[in-house]
Formats: structure tokens, C-alpha cells, sequence
């Protein structure tokens, strides 16, 4: 007897997902069940708020004559605006309104005042947040500033800047510094 020799039968392959497939199989996964930890979105930068102002030669100036006591002014430009920055000595301006000032402690220091009122004013200006951080870590002597800024809204520690204008008024003590004004003679 012979047989007939019959070709041996073709393995079925494996029907492979389409692009499309796939695509639609993660959108429903997604919509189900929410992103997997590899398709987690990354965790948004970290901005480092005042860092444009510390090295300019601008600020610098105004941060000295500041100190000093002297009257210095320049110019920013955000959004097609430009918004004047100055410094009387005792006060640093911005737009014309007061954002910082300071009170003689005694004769080697003095406290450092923020004006909450102005500050939320111009809380959604990024020129103003830059310059009122840029400020506070121009004072190394003041530690680890306080004010955060999230959200469009300046924080001091875990509360907004409105809250307590009304009971305790605009003022807010940052800190003490010392100031040049007042040189300390050396010892012969």
C-alpha cells in the first residue's frame, strides 16, 4: 500500500493587535482604570523664583543702594508692560507700590517689612514674584524664607498672603538685617 504523502498542516500564527487596536485598547485601559506607573506624567519642574534678578547688575545695584540708603530705579518688562522697580533707601517700590520696607531696630540693624496688601495686587505678575524672592534670598542673615508662591497666590508658611490684612493690617515682618548705613569702626 503506499500513501500519499500529504504536506504537514501550517501552524496558525498568532493574529498580532494593530496599531489602531492598540491604541483604542489603551484609551478604554485609561478611561477604566487610569494611567499605569510608566505612563505617569512627570512631575512638573521645580521653578526657582528670583534666580533672573540675584546675578543682574540692575537688581544688585538696587539692592545695594537699598542697604545704603540711597535712591535707585530701573526698568522691567512683562507682557508688554513695562513696570518701574526702585528703591528710596527705606523702601523698594514696584509699579509705584510699596512691596518691601524697613524700620530701624537699632544702630546696626533693621527689620524687614513685606506689604501684603501690594503683594497680592500683583500676585499673578511674574516680574513682581521673581523680584520679592530675588529680595529675600539677597538677605542671607534672614534664614530660610517663608513665602512660597503656588497656584497664582503667594503663601506665607501655610497660609495665604490675605489672610489676616484686615485683622492685622498690611505689614508683615520678614525679618531683621543689617544694614551698611552704620559702618563699625575697627578697634586699634
Amino acid at each position: 500500500m503506499t500513501t500519499i504523502a500529504k504536506k504537514a498542516p501550517k501552524k496558525e500564527k498568532e493574529k498580532r493587535q494593530s496599531p489602531e487596536d492598540r491604541l483604542e485598547a489603551l484609551r478604554y485601559n485609561q478611561m477604566m482604570y487610569g494611567p499605569t506607573a510608566g505612563e505617569l506624567r512627570s512631575a512638573p519642574k521645580k521653578i526657582n523664583y528670583g534666580a533672573s534678578y540675584l546675578k543682574h547688575p540692575k537688581f544688585q545695584s538696587l539692592m545695594t543702594a537699598f542697604k545704603n540708603g540711597l535712591e535707585y530705579e530701573f526698568n522691567v518688562t512683562y507682557k508688554n508692560r513695562i513696570y518701574p522697580i526702585s528703591t528710596d533707601g527705606s523702601r523698594i517700590l514696584f509699579d509705584g507700590k510699596t512691596i518691601y520696607h524697613c524700620r530701624p531696630l537699632n544702630k546696626y540693624e533693621q527689620n524687614l517689612y513685606l506689604d501684603r496688601a501690594s503683594m497680592i495686587q500683583y500676585e499673578a505678575n511674574e516680574a513682581l514674584v521673581h523680584l520679592a524672592f530675588a529680595v529675600l534670598q539677597n538677605f542671607p542673615e534672614l534664614g530660610t524664607p517663608q513665602l512660597s508662591y503656588m497656584h497664582n497666590q503667594f503663601y506665607y508658611g501655610t497660609e495665604t498672603l490675605k489672610v489676616g490684612v484686615v485683622e492685622q493690617g498690611p505689614n508683615l515682618m520678614i525679618g531683621t538685617y543689617r544694614h551698611i548705613k552704620a559702618q563699625e569702626k575697627n578697634r586699634k
